[in-house]
């Protein structure tokens, strides 16, 4: 995307942005990383390329990655019944007959729904949960216990604690941290160099509110890894976009195959908008992927075009409170389809 093609600086003011990154892709590699503002309001921290941002739910596409090199190896089974493999806790099915599978987890169609309230950023009074006392109910994070609410892949309903499970059955089968898998089997092989569950004390992005106000605490963390704990910059996350085009092209660095590639971005369960892991659209373009990352003080908006080997992460340190499309996102979105 040509930069002149919308002055995102005169954006930013109009909208009350602080800090924005992006990263473009034009035949499969990245072509240019553009930076702007500030990390945080009212110091002379400004963005730059290596500035880590919270990537919010954007994390559940690369959980998804994770999850289909390890089945490509042969450590998961996407369509195995989880309760078949998870030996810290069991999806209690209160009569239900379908299996809870990987494949229905990571396209929001286990029968697994969020409690009203729950996974919020985390409170410093009550640290850290555990994962299985998180699904049990027992934390504040989620104070009902986790079960199915309807029979798996009868409906769709987006789900964090449905990466919970993802992220708990990893780490059952692999007897290794959720962070230490993904750093093994993504971040080192590609060379995700920016990329972390635990944000370092230097050049990470403060959240703020469309005010320009920094948000409370500073950098809001979402204790659930694989659901939402990522920070990241948009070129590592560009990376991962890249090496799914590659392995299409049956050349991944992860020795992931071009058949589990192309399922993740076909729609599942007979519904058109999800893949796993990555929602799908159609146009004149063919085939767009996108993932959305929207938290305190934060938005950001991966999408691409396979087929084209095109793409784009934009990444905010600003909540606006509108979907991503109706705000500064939406409008590098647009130029970016217009390029």
């Amino acid at each position: 995307m040509k930069p002149q093609m919308i002055n995102i600086q005169k954006r930013m003011k109009e909208y009350g942005v602080t800090g924005l990154s992006m990263s473009v892709i034009e035949g499969g590699s990245i072509s240019s990383t553009e930076c702007f503002g500030l990390l945080e309001a009212g110091t002379d921290k400004r963005v730059e390329s290596d500035s880590i941002f919270s990537a919010c739910s954007i994390s559940k596409f690369l959980t998804s990655m994770l999850v289909m090199t390890l089945t490509e190896q042969g450590i998961l089974n996407l369509d195995e019944d989880v309760n078949q493999t998870l030996t810290s806790w069991k999806v209690p099915l209160h009569g239900y007959t379908g299996n809870v599978t990987l494949r229905n987890l990571l396209s929001h169609q286990s029968g697994v729904v969020d409690p009203e309230g729950s996974f919020n950023e985390l409170d410093p009074n009550f640290g850290t949960p555990a994962l299985v006392d998180l699904l049990q109910g027992k934390t504040a994070y989620c104070k009902v216990p986790i079960e199915l609410k309807y029979e798996p892949e009868s409906d769709f309903q987006y789900s964090d604690a449905g990466f919970c499970i993802i992220q708990l059955l990893i780490e059952d089968v692999t007897g290794k941290p959720f962070s230490e898998v993904m750093s093994e089997h993504l971040f080192q092989p590609i060379h995700m160099e920016n990329s972390t569950f635990d944000p370092p004390s230097q050049n990470v992005s403060c959240g703020h509110t469309n005010e320009g106000k920094v948000v409370n605490d500073k950098h809001p963390i979402y204790p659930y890894p694989a659901a939402s704990g990522l920070w990241a910059t948009p070129s590592d996350l560009a990376l991962v976009v890249i090496e799914l085009m590659h392995a299409l092209k049956w050349e991944s660095k992860l020795n992931l195959s071009s058949s589990k590639a192309a399922e993740m971005i076909h729609p599942q369960g007979g519904k058109a908008w999800t893949g796993l892991g990555v929602f799908l659209d159609q146009n004149d373009k063919g085939i767009e992927i996108s993932s959305l990352g929207w938290g305190v003080g934060f938005q950001c908006m991966m999408l691409a075009y396979p087929q084209l080997e095109r793409g784009l992460v934009v990444m905010t340190n600003t909540d606006l409170g509108v979907h991503q499309l109706k705000g500064i996102i939406g409008d590098v979105y647009k130029a970016f389809l217009n390029d």
